[in-house]
């Protein structure tokens, strides 16, 4: 769904101050920082910084992610990708400052979005092999403890396990933390479904990604597995079209 016209006017403001340009700027060399290490490589006091990234965590172009007493700050380029979409590429630009983008990014991907359910609806759609296979194409199979294996299995019946991990941490109906891919190097993948009222904020962090080949791979995939989650949970329904199939065509 692109920005409305509200939420676009905040990345504009947001981009408007040099300071926060700044930040974004440093985000994009090293994802993934606290606010000391942002306030020291800015020469900048711990309240002004605060009150900068608070403008650009509204704006959704940063992401914020708990890790202990820790706040890592990521930075989301969805936003700018948007503006992209509709003030550049419809002029007949080239997509090279967005394919720069992804490129040049940490091996950490970060996707947030916010869905119309329970934190409870959301681990079962997270966790149920059923739920999985109606908006995913696979069925994640697994016995949800840790260390159990976890399964990317194909629903065309030939059992073709197309991803491979292992169960690392499970807190339902919070938090789900799994790996994913090679047994030797897996990159890890962490759901956090944090409920506000009638809805929730689910973040989806994919970590230790090992090449720039599986960055660009789940910077298309998880935005199209989770846009069919929240059709599913808010309307009872998949997408009409799958969303993946949008991405590859519109790489």
């Amino acid at each position: 769904m692109s920005l409305d016209a509200r939420a676009m006017d905040s990345v504009f403001k947001a981009l408007a101050d040099p300071t926060r340009r700044l930040l974004l700027d440093r985000l994009r060399e090293h994802d993934g920082q606290t606010l000391s290490e942002l306030s020291e490589r800015l020469n900048m006091a711990r309240q002004s910084a605060t009150q900068h990234l608070d403008v650009l965590e509204r704006a959704d172009l940063v992401t914020v992610v708990r890790r202990g007493r820790e706040r890592l700050h990521y930075l989301n380029p969805t936003p700018i990708h948007e503006i992209e979409e509709r003030w550049i590429s419809g002029f007949g630009k080239l997509r090279r400052r967005a394919i720069s983008a992804v490129e040049n990014q940490a091996a950490t991907y970060v996707h947030i979005t916010y869905i119309h359910a329970s934190a409870e609806q959301v681990w079962q759609a997270l966790t149920d092999a059923d739920l999985t296979a109606r908006y995913w194409g696979h069925a994640n199979v697994s016995g949800w403890r840790p260390g159990s294996t976890w399964e990317h299995q194909r629903v065309d019946g030939s059992g073709v396990v197309d991803v491979l991990g292992r169960m690392v941490r499970a807190e339902p109906p919070t938090r789900l933390v799994i790996t994913f891919g090679s047994p030797g190097e897996p990159s890890v993948v962490t759901f956090l479904v944090e409920p506000h009222h009638d809805i929730v904020r689910l973040t989806v962090t994919h970590e230790n990604l090992p090449n720039q080949e599986m960055l660009t791979g789940v910077s298309h995939g998880w935005p199209a597995a989770v846009a069919n989650l929240k059709s599913l949970l808010e309307t009872g329904e998949v997408l009409p079209q799958a969303p993946w199939d949008m991405s590859r065509a519109h790489a």
